[in-house]
Formats: structure tokens, sequence, C-alpha cells
């Protein structure tokens, strides 16, 4: 099968055992993850081979992310060394009513840190077909948008189909206006051929949302019908896009989702039927794993 480079941070994740919470608990389980490198595993567990691009610090924590890649099957010789730490987070898993938090801090992590010219993209490229990138990459700094953007056009120069995850993290976008945030997410997605995302990342990434309804108050009881005019706006606004692929996540409760998708290939509109998903283990990730099968049926397909 045709391989696959996706480009992000990896992260440290440290999260209370079950369902504690911060001020409860006196220990923390260690993950390592993160929205482009769970694309990844998520690949390599199809069996596609895959390369994931990011930088680490050269450090024995730097080298623990590595061995994660490298025992999931993920190609991981394409990864730059450098930067002062590993980003973390603290996630405090939601339970019922109670929903889960997140507390980052990843200020000057060896990705954030990373600016154009540190990745030999020519290298990374070669032999690839796909390449795959999110929102959440430039959000962490001016240098990381930066390179993101050189891979894009690397990859564009090299005809390869390029994909994004549009992931609107509020929590991130720190060090420039709202105007400029659309303005990069805009370039960066100029150059891609599949484009994923949610009410809330058109929305917020580029102003546009579904006509005639209101998710906030609908909520879940939403049709995917309603989102075909997200998926029309999207590609008048990126014409190059082939594909524009809406996820449709209503949140009953922590551990209660619903979920559904559309795609739009710019002629017919193809919807999912509404997935229950019930005592959730763990939400993080979710739309991480349908990306990865996303590129997986549309390599394979």
């Amino acid at each position: 099968m045709q391989k696959v480079v996706t480009f992000g941070e990896i992260m440290l994740r440290l999260a209370p055992p079950g369902f504690l919470r911060f001020s409860q608990t006196t220990s923390f389980d260690v993950i390592y993850g993160g929205g482009e490198s769970n694309v990844a595993v998520s690949l390599a567990n199809y069996g596609v081979p895959v390369d994931f691009v990011t930088r680490l610090p050269n450090n024995d924590i730097g080298e623990c992310a590595l061995m994660e890649m490298r025992k999931r099957g993920v190609g991981v010789d394409k990864i730059v060394r450098g930067g002062e730490r590993l980003g973390i987070y603290f996630l405090e898993t939601g339970a019922v009513s109670r929903g889960s938090k997140v507390v980052y801090d990843r200020a000057h992590s060896a990705l954030s840190t990373i600016q154009p010219g540190m990745v030999d993209w020519d290298e990374v490229f070669k032999d690839v077909a796909w390449f795959h990138w999110t929102g959440i990459t430039p959000a962490v700094s001016q240098g990381a948008a930066d390179t993101c953007l050189e891979a894009v056009k690397a990859a564009s120069e090299k005809g390869i189909t390029i994909s994004t995850d549009l992931n609107y993290r509020a929590k991130l976008w720190k060090y420039c206006s709202d105007e400029k945030r659309e303005e990069i997410m805009a370039e960066l997605t100029s150059y891609c051929d599949i484009v994923l995302g949610n009410e809330e990342d058109a929305e917020m990434h580029f102003g546009i949302k579904p006509e005639g309804i209101s998710v906030q108050t609908e909520g879940h009881n939403v049709k995917a019908e309603a989102f075909l005019s997200v998926c029309q706006q999207m590609m008048k606004k990126f014409p190059r896009a082939k594909k524009v692929i809406t996820t449709l996540r209503g949140s009953i409760s922590a551990s209660h989702n619903t979920w559904a998708g559309v795609l739009y290939d710019g002629k017919k509109m193809y919807e999912t039927r509404q997935y229950q998903i019930t005592d959730i283990v763990d939400r993080v990730g979710g739309g991480d794993s349908f990306m990865g099968g996303l590129i997986y049926g549309l390599l394979k397909y």
C-alpha cells in the first residue's frame, strides 16, 4: 500500500487514574500521543506504511515518545531532534454530567520552537503518496505554522495528496490575532485535497456555519443533511478540495456521545448512520481514529 506521512506534535499526557479529579489523585498515568501521531498509529494498525515527522528533545523523555511510535509500527527516522522539552498536557477524564478538563503545559516545547529548514522535506516525501497535518500544529507557534506551510508546499509540488483535520483549539491560538489565524489556516487549507472538520472548526476558522439551524440549541438531533451547506461553502472557498468531510458528534454526557459523518465530493453527499457511543473509555483521539479510517479507506478504495 502507498506510504503516508503525518506531521505534528506528540505530547506527554498525564491523567489521574480512572475518573479521579486532579485534586484527588496522588499519581498520574502516562500516555504519549497527539493528533497527528494518533493518526499515524491508526494507519499503522491498518497495515499502511506511515512515517511520523516531528521535533523531539534529545533527552530520555523525547526518547520515550520515539519508542512509543516505533513499537506501534510507525516510521520515526525522519524525526528531528532538538529543543528544550516535550510538551505536556494534564487530562481530567469526565464522567456522566461532569466534563473532561485539559491543562496544557507546552510552552517552549521542541515543536513550538521548530523553524523552516529544520526538516528535509525532499527526503521526507520520497515515495510518499499522502501527507496529513492538522490545525493543532500551526496553532502551537508561528514557527510551527511556517514549517507546516513549507511542508504543504513541498508536498504539493510533488503531487502528493494532502489532507487536514481542521481541529480548532481555542486554548492554543495565543500568538496571533483572530484575523491572522484565519489567514494562516486559509493559506494552509488551500493546498488540501481532503478537508475534515466539524461545525465549530469551519465556523471558528473561516466563519462558515450550517444554514438554517443552530447547532448549539439542536445538538445531537441535527440531521446530516443540514451540513450540506457547510461542505458546499468549504469547497467554494477551497476549490482544490476534492472531498469535504464533516463529523457530527453530539455530547449527551461525558460518557455518552452520538457520532455520524458526512462526505461531500462536489456532486453527492454521503452520510453514515448515527452511532450511539456509550460508556466511553477515552474520548481523546476519537476524531483521529475517524481520520485514520478515512485515509485508509480513500487510499484503498
